[in-house]
């Protein structure tokens, strides 16, 4: 089956494809290598399986001599829709042995990945160690892991790329400070970058930490990181394992907690001042029921154009911030 260039406006093989992709992952371009290379029919360009494996294997090759003609990093397929890996993480940690111990030595782990039908052995203890540690554990299909390193005998671990804090290092803080508590509660944000920039707007307006929680939210993954450009160095970020509880812990202390949705009272009408905590929701869905039903006041940001029904949660949260810091420097 022949597939058309449309630069070129001539017919081309499979095997000119490949030979293509060969070349822009030599130059650190993204590709998308083809699997099961063994299939592919002499009429595709390539009577020999060997051949074609070895040319396949070029492409999977992901060393750093690949690429030392270019400062690009070759994104491959992640193990989610919306996690881009990189070459030369710091924060990948493949294989039992590196991951048990970093387990031991405490760091913290974002998620560790699994491949179906291999717990077995010390893979079985690393898990079972993991969720002591309520390290969240997801079970994939080998593919996923092969996409994302080599020789992972199947189990690969996202470290966070920033060590957390706890709530109460959040709390210390503001008595240090000799202020009332000001925080920031993100429930179900996934977005890294809005992460990182509610982080930096969080630090600006002087708050003193921000929650996150471990479940279906993102944590400081080295695009969060890097989307908070160097903030999170003055800032403390919390991961706690179950949002309502530690909202109601923080409402024992005296904190008033802010939730936002659109059918809130408005934000200018309100009062921020005194020990407060605002939660910020999805831009999708918003703050949970759960987590709503646990706030004191639900607020909202009026919306003068019909067609526009909610903001980006790091948008929202800058506007919030800032009326609370408003408000406590009156």
């Amino acid at each position: 089956m022949a597939y058309y260039n449309d630069y070129k406006k001539k017919k081309m093989t499979k095997a000119d494809h490949l030979r293509e992709d060969v070349r822009k992952a030599a130059e650190g371009y993204s590709v998308r290598f083809p699997r099961g290379g063994d299939k592919v029919s002499a009429s595709a360009g390539y009577g020999k399986k060997k051949e074609y494996n070895k040319t396949t294997d070029m492409i999977r090759r992901r060393t750093d001599g690949d690429r030392k003609t270019s400062q690009k990093s070759r994104a491959i397929p992640s193990a989610s829709s919306h996690t881009v890996v990189e070459n030369g993480r710091e924060d990948l940690l493949t294989g039992r042995n590196p991951i048990r111990e970093a387990l031991k030595a405490g760091r913290d782990i974002e998620k560790i990945l699994v491949a179906k039908g291999d717990l077995s052995g010390t893979a079985q203890q690393i898990v079972a160690v993991a969720r002591e540690m309520r390290v969240p554990v997801q079970m994939v299909e080998r593919a996923r892991l092969d996409a994302l390193a080599d020789n992972h005998q199947g189990m690969i671990a996202f470290a966070s790329a920033y060590q957390y804090a706890d709530t109460d290092d959040i709390i210390n803080e503001a008595k240090q400070r000799n202020e009332d508590p000001f925080i920031v509660i993100l429930d179900g944000v996934t977005d890294p970058h809005n992460l990182g920039a509610v982080i930096r707007t969080a630090a600006a307006a002087g708050a003193h930490g921000v929650i996150v929680p471990e479940r279906r939210a993102v944590g400081l993954t080295p695009a969060a990181v890097k989307a908070s450009a160097g903030a999170v160095e003055h800032i403390r970020v919390a991961r706690v394992m179950n949002l309502t509880n530690e909202i109601k812990r923080l409402k024992s202390m005296g904190i008033w907690v802010y939730g936002t949705a659109l059918e809130g009272e408005d934000y200018r009408d309100v009062d921020f001042k005194g020990p407060c905590a605002l939660i910020i929701g999805s831009e999708g869905d918003g703050i949970s029921r759960l987590v709503r039903e646990q706030c004191d006041r639900i607020v909202s940001l009026p919306m003068k154009n019909p067609a526009i029904e909610s903001l980006n949660a790091s948008v929202a949260a800058g506007i919030l911030l800032y009326a609370a810091m408003t408000a406590r420097d009156r």
